[in-house]
């Protein structure tokens, strides 16, 4: 028994020495080898899949049928019976249905409810799995909840901001960790993709973090694609006028002064009164406000004890 335990022991000792959990949202499930998360909040496809992606996991999908059994336990112990998308579609060729990891229909387990696949419409393109473990075609448009899936027991310990995304880095100014990513993004896009890391968009609280935002976004400028010209000088950060003229408040439902820093750049801001308008940090390290719809640099931030860590 002694020796036992100690084999237990150190197997739990290199796991914590070479990876570390996964989420703190997500359950691990030896059945399935690998950590799930249900979304209860329905969604179409395209956004389901998104979310898990930015999670660091994918659209769930049945691929053998020990997963297909943890998936049918997730839904049961929610209570979902209406049924939940898998990552199995059509998406790169009609009739032509891949799960994300690029495995065909053909070569996963199947039962279909009765009178599936129907293709109603000739617009049922995604494949939807009831808590029976039973398949059906749906339209990709309809809203279904969904299952996020992420194979392995353990991930690498890519360090102090968390081993789901390393594109993060930590400023001990501060105590947060910061990333300014590639792809420029609306402000209710920028918000989505903050929170699904485990985070949200920064948000100043001092002169100090200003500087740190300016020295980051400064340092990432050349990096940033798909901006518009107008834009460029700016990035969206977490406050808005929540459809109030002038009145800022952080995403966390603060005013700008209490937050701790509250100033805005010489003119600013300038929208109309009819304009909906969104927070940013502009290359002088001070606010200004912009358009909400325009494709803009952004800077998520997160704690390092936040959810994915």
């Amino acid at each position: 028994m002694r020796q036992i335990l100690t084999c237990l022991f150190v197997f739990a000792l290199v796991t914590l020495l070479n990876g570390s959990k996964f989420r703190c949202d997500y359950k691990y499930s030896d059945q399935a080898e690998g950590w799930l998360k249900l979304h209860r909040i329905p969604a179409n496809w395209t956004e389901a899949r998104l979310r898990c992606h930015l999670e660091g996991s994918n659209l769930a999908s049945p691929l053998n049928l020990d997963l297909s059994v943890a998936m049918q336990k997730a839904m049961q112990n929610a209570s979902v019976c209406g049924g939940v998308f898998t990552g199995i579609s059509g998406y790169f060729s009609t009739g032509d249905l891949h799960s994300i990891e690029g495995i065909p229909l053909s070569d996963i387990p199947q039962t279909w409810h009765e009178g599936e696949p129907d293709n109603h419409n000739n617009d049922e393109n995604c494949i939807l799995m009831l808590d029976t473990g039973e398949l059906a075609d749906v339209s990709c448009a309809e809203t279904f909840p969904y299952l996020c899936y992420r194979k392995g027991s353990t991930v690498p310990d890519t360090g102090t901001c968390g081993p789901v995304d390393n594109g993060y880095s930590y400023d001990t100014r501060t105590g947060s960790c910061y990333k300014i990513p590639q792809l420029a993004q609306t402000w209710s896009r920028a918000y989505m993709i903050c929170a699904a890391e485990g985070g949200h968009l920064a948000i100043i609280n001092s002169d100090t973090e200003a500087t740190v935002l300016l020295e980051l976004f400064t340092k990432h400028q050349n990096s940033i694609i798909g901006r518009e010209y107008e834009m460029l000088g700016n990035a969206f950060i977490g406050f808005h006028d929540r459809g109030e003229y002038r009145q800022f408040l952080t995403i966390e439902g603060e005013t700008l002064e209490k937050a701790g820093f509250a100033k805005f750049y010489k003119g600013e801001p300038n929208a109309k009164r009819d304009q909906k308008v969104c927070g940013t940090i502009n290359f002088a390290g001070q606010l200004d406000d912009a358009w909400c719809d325009k494709p803009t640099a952004f800077i998520c931030e997160k704690k390092p004890e936040s959810c994915n860590n």
